[in-house]
């Protein structure tokens, strides 16, 4: 008697969950941006929310959750309900450099969340001051060598400008003295005066100072060049390989969320990307659209953890 109770109960989940599953989404979805409204992750996903809710037929409400360098809102992410209710749109600050310097996060990008897709990626670019003899990447490492050490400026030291620095010193074997500066701003005036030797700066911050003519730029940390800047080359190019970086968006889900529903949402989001809206929009931010599979998304993560976790040992980089 009792397994056939247990049979029919089976028999029972089995039809009624492909109907929950069908019916989702039967409420507006809370899109988590643990920055604060205005910036760069924000502005990128309030550019999707608008045809993703077309296609689902239900509003994305975006709730800016700020604090603690993207921490607090991960951690309410991470902790929610595995329905397709609540997401996450994140970035490389939060996702790969906090989990590669921090002990203290109450969160794991890859066992807490599901990635829905990479969204796009903002590349870093190499700049020098105009009054560096430094024409070329290649100039730029002899001309390091016989200086034996200078100066990198950057906007904090777990910026990814200083972690891409530090990865390109660790490749070239030149040394940089690091200075951190309250924001990218300020260390870019002090570029441009000549009173720091490098900078690695996102090509979004950078690239009116590049155009203007105020600072040289020698390589984009990408892997192709930027539209924004063809003449200039990749760090491949240019003859270093494997110093890529930059800041990249996603969009993720708690751990254990129906596959179905983090498959639906990739294919919209997908569609979203893949329109013209949306690559002028991004185009505008000097961001790459890079819209993969859930699969991929989750392994680029765990990867971008794992390198810039041997770049901060390498640097020595400790937690404040």
């Amino acid at each position: 008697m009792q397994s056939r109770y247990a049979a029919l109960a089976g028999v029972l989940l089995a039809l009624l969950t492909p109907a929950a599953s069908a019916a989702w989404p039967e409420r507006p979805i809370r899109l988590i941006v643990p920055f604060a409204p205005g910036g760069n992750v924000d502005l990128s996903a309030r550019a999707i929310t608008p045809g993703m809710a077309e296609l689902l037929g239900r509003n994305l409400i975006i709730d800016n959750r700020s604090g603690a360098g993207g921490a607090v809102g991960s951690e309410i992410v991470a902790t929610a309900q595995s329905d397709g209710y609540t997401l996450l749109f994140s970035s490389t600050g939060s996702l790969t450099i906090a989990p590669a310097v921090s002990s203290k996060l109450r969160y794991d990008p890859v066992r807490d969340f599901a990635a829905i897709s990479l969204v796009s990626n903002v590349p870093v670019i190499m700049l020098v001051p105009l009054t560096s003899p430094a024409k070329t990447v290649k100039d730029f490492i002899v001309h390091a060598r016989s200086r034996g050490e200078l100066i990198m400026g950057s906007s904090g030291n777990f910026a990814t400008g200083r972690l891409a620095g530090e990865l390109f010193q660790g490749i070239t074997g030149t040394r940089f003295t690091h200075v951190p500066y309250k924001g990218g701003a300020p260390a870019m005036i002090d570029l441009i005066g000549g009173r720091i030797d490098v900078m690695f700066d996102q090509i979004s911050s950078a690239i009116g100072h590049v155009k203007s003519g105020k600072v040289r730029a020698l390589a984009v940390n990408a892997g192709s060049r930027s539209p924004e800047v063809p003449e200039v080359p990749t760090m491949r190019e240019a003859g270093v390989a494997g110093v890529e970086a930059g800041t990249f968006t996603a969009m993720l889900a708690p751990a254990k969320t129906p596959r179905s529903i983090v498959t639906r949402l990739n294919g919209d989001l997908n569609k979203v990307l893949a329109t013209p809206l949306a690559q002028q929009t991004f185009a505008r931010y000097s961001a790459e659209i890079i819209a993969t599979t859930p699969e991929a998304s989750q392994s680029y993560i765990k990867a971008e953890i794992e390198k810039w976790r041997k770049v901060v040992k390498a640097a020595n980089i400790r937690e404040e």
